[in-house]
C-alpha cells in the first residue's frame, strides 16, 4: 500500500495513494478532532500500474480502483462517498504539496565505453549533458555509479576495468560541482550484461555504466 501524505493548508484530512498492490488494501480515514472531512485519491504508479484501495470506517466502505478516482469521508459514521474522477489540474490543486513532497523517483542512465579502456563513446559524451542536467534538477543528489565491462579479457581484470570506469564518471560529476561524498561507485564487472554473450566476445552494450541519481 502506498504511502499516505497529508495537506493542513486545506484544512481537511487529505489521503493520496501511489503504487498500491493489485490486491484490495483496506485504509480507515477519519475526520479529524475538529470535524473536518477526508479525501483519498489513487494515483499510479511511475511506470502507470494502478492498484486498489478499500476506504473504510463505522459507517461503511468504498473501493477504489481506477487510476485518480476519489473517495470523501464526509463523518466518523458516514460511510464514504465515491467523488467524480479527477483530472490533473484538479489533483495538483488540492494535493500540489503534498506530491511535492514526495521522494523523487530514482533516474537511471547508461554511458558506453570505447573497447577494452576507460573513454566515452562520442555519443556517450553527448549525453552527458543528460546527467548533468538531472544533477542540476535533483539537488542535493546521492549518485550510485556502477561500471560493466564485455567478456573480453579476464573477470578480475574486467572487475578493475568497471571500478576505473565508474572512478571516472565519478571525477567527471566532481568536476561538475557534485560532492565527492555523495557519489557512490561500485563494479560488476563482466558478470551483469546487458546482453550475454560466450567468452571472449565483444559486445559494445554491456561496455558502460550505469548512473542512478535520487
Amino acid at each position: 500500500m502506498g504511502t499516505i501524505r497529508t495537506s493542513l493548508l486545506t484544512l481537511c484530512i487529505m489521503a493520496l495513494f501511489c503504487g498500491c498492490a493489485a490486491q484490495q488494501n483496506p485504509v480507515v480515514l477519519l475526520p479529524d478532532p475538529d470535524g473536518k472531512t477526508g479525501t483519498v485519491v489513487l494515483l499510479s504508479d511511475p511506470d502507470g500500474k494502478t492498484g486498489t484501495i478499500e476506504v473504510r470506517n463505522q459507517g461503511g466502505a468504498q473501493v477504489i480502483s481506477q487510476a485518480n478516482s476519489a473517495a470523501e469521508v464526509k463523518s466518523f459514521t458516514t460511510a464514504p462517498v465515491s467523488l467524480a474522477k479527477m483530472d490533473e489540474s484538479q489533483i495538483r490543486a488540492i494535493f500540489g504539496d503534498a506530491l511535492d513532497a514526495q521522494p523523487h523517483p530514482p533516474e537511471h542512465y547508461l554511458l558506453y565505453f570505447e573497447g577494452y579502456s576507460t573513454e566515452l563513446t562520442e555519443d556517450s559524451l553527448l549525453n552527458l549533458e543528460d546527467v548533468y542536467d538531472a544533477l542540476e534538477r535533483i539537488k542535493p543528489a546521492e549518485v550510485t555509479v556502477v561500471g560493466h565491462t564485455d567478456r573480453v579479457g579476464s573477470r578480475e581484470n574486467n572487475y578493475f576495468l568497471g571500478l576505473e570506469r565508474a572512478a571516472q564518471i565519478k571525477n567527471l560529476l566532481i568536476s561538475k560541482g557534485v560532492d565527492e561524498k555523495l557519489i557512490e561507485t561500485r563494479s560488476h564487472g563482466e558478470d551483469n550484461p546487458l546482453f550475454k554473450t560466450d567468452d571472449e566476445v565483444p559486445e559494445p552494450e554491456n561496455r558502460r555504466v550505469e548512473i542512478i541519481i535520487r
